[in-house]
């Protein structure tokens, strides 16, 4: 099955020093909603005051939302794990199209990387353009030996140049060293196979991990029920949405937890007027109207 980051990819056409990503004026075109400023290649650059925001808010409180609006294909699904569950991952997406190695193709994709400067290494030509606050999100194709994004080393400089961690659609090696790391990854299986019979074909393009498609600059979002992507477009109204649910909730949980109200009399919104004026005065208090 062709995905459909590589026709994405082969739409683009020749990247004269600029293999496999799509250039400055392309990453404008394909992501025209997105409110905020760009790095230098185009890439959406949700502010780092916003992702800060976006811990506090659980897969849950996005995925309404995006639902509503369309985006029907955001959330990873099931069949991965989680390096240090109840570790938030946020950041923005760097994304990376891998495909099984074809020799002819990928002698002319090394040539290319070589002479754009790019490193050698597979997965070295991803983590080697890593910023403060991002997230690789990679499509390695799922679990085969040789399908592997890194073990404790490649990680850690993952960790280095981000502070965050990654998603693999694929394998990661070394789990006892990568355990004892602050990273948090989401990934399919542990290997012990470095990567292998694998090229990189694309670069920041749009990507399929799981049941997601992702687009670079996309907001990461993991917790324990699992990864979500956000376009940027969205991010804000979802963060200020949830600031309301927050609310809600804990004013919702505490009566319940007084043991004398029914479900139906507070969920999902309070039924009595006593309990529903209760309600509206602590949701004024609290957002200090």
């Amino acid at each position: 099955m062709i995905k459909i980051a590589v026709i994405a990819f082969l739409s683009a056409g020749a990247l004269v020093a600029q293999p496999f990503r799509w250039t400055r004026e392309q990453m404008i075109h394909h992501t025209p909603l997105n409110p905020f400023e760009r790095f230098e290649d185009g890439r959406p650059n949700v502010p780092d005051a916003l992702l800060e925001k976006v811990k506090g808010l659980s897969v849950e409180e996005a995925w309404g939302i995006l639902r509503s609006k369309g985006y029907r294909a955001q959330y990873l699904g099931g069949g991965f794990k989680s390096l240090h569950p109840g570790t938030k991952l946020v950041g923005r997406a760097v994304t990376a199209q891998y495909l099984p190695t074809r020799p002819d193709l990928e002698q002319v994709l090394n040539a290319d990387a070589k002479a754009a400067g790019m490193p050698s290494g597979a997965n070295q030509k991803v983590i080697d353009l890593l910023r403060l606050n991002d997230v690789p999100v990679i499509d390695l194709m799922g679990v085969a030996p040789g399908h592997n994004f890194g073990g404790d080393n490649l990680h850690a400089a993952i960790y280095g140049a981000t502070k965050t961690g990654a998603v693999v659609d694929g394998t990661v090696r070394d789990i006892e060293g990568l355990f004892e790391m602050p990273t948090q990854v989401y990934f399919r299986e542990g290997h012990p196979a470095a990567v292998e019979g694998v090229m990189v074909i694309g670069i920041n393009i749009p990507v399929k991990v799981g049941e997601a498609i992702v687009m670079p600059g996309d907001v990461v979002l993991g917790d324990r029920t699992g990864v979500i992507f956000i376009p940027p477009q969205l991010v804000k109204q979802i963060v200020d949405t949830a600031e309301l649910t927050h609310i809600h909730d804990e004013w919702t949980k505490a009566k319940f937890l007084t043991g004398k109200y029914k479900a139906s009399e507070l969920y999902p919104t309070p039924t009595l007027p006593e309990l529903k004026k209760e309600y509206d005065e602590y949701v004024k208090k609290k957002l200090g109207r």
